[in-house]
Formats: C-alpha cells, structure tokens, sequence
C-alpha cells in the first residue's frame, strides 16, 4: 500500500551554487528509483543555517510531496544517507495528496 509522504531535503551546496537544479533532478530520480512517484517539488532556496554544523554554514532546502510504501522508504532512507550531497533528510507521512495549484481571481 503505498502512501504519501513529505520529505524535506537540505542539500549540501557547497562550492556549487549552480548545480542545486541538478541535485533536485537527482533526488527525484532516486525516489522513482526507489519506487516511488513524486507528486509535488518545492524548491525553497539557499539558506543558512543558525549554527555551523560540520564546517557546513548553509544549505538548499527542497521539500517534495511523494508516493512511497514505507517499506522502500526505509531503503530509500538510508541511500541518502551515504549521498554526501544531501545534508539532512526529514520524513512526514502526509494527510492528504497535494492538490494542484489554485489560481486568485485578479481584483477589478
């Protein structure tokens, strides 16, 4: 059975700022590896972080919405804990599937 979940990835971009792109492609191609199907990709930018950890003062932060069964996430879990390109990873098990962007109406 498979299920949704929310994964929050800090992406190690040091000394390569502009290759944060390609490090998203290649989480997204290691949760369909891994037998999963993303569903939604929310890049939210460099940041740094309140505390140097690892000699490491920032880093990109992406949150992506996606199908797994939680018996390929704890393998997928552990693959990205050897990708020295990805910092942290956090998990959620999501309520609901992500729907898709609404547009505002434009004020007269």
């Amino acid at each position: 059975m498979t299920r949704t979940y929310e994964g929050l990835f800090i992406l190690n971009t040091a000394g390569k700022d502009e290759n944060s792109k390609e490090l998203v492609e290649k989480i997204e191609k290691e949760i369909q590896t891994a037998g999963g199907k993303p569903l939604k990709v929310e890049r939210m930018d460099k940041r740094p972080f309140a505390r140097v950890a690892h000699e490491v003062s920032s880093g990109y932060y992406v949150n992506i919405v996606f199908d797994m069964t939680p018996d390929k996430l704890a393998a997928f879990r552990n693959k990205l804990k050897l990708d020295e390109d990805v910092f942290r990873a956090l998990f959620l098990r999501s309520s609901s599937k992500p729907s898709p962007p609404q547009e505002t109406a434009k004020a007269a």
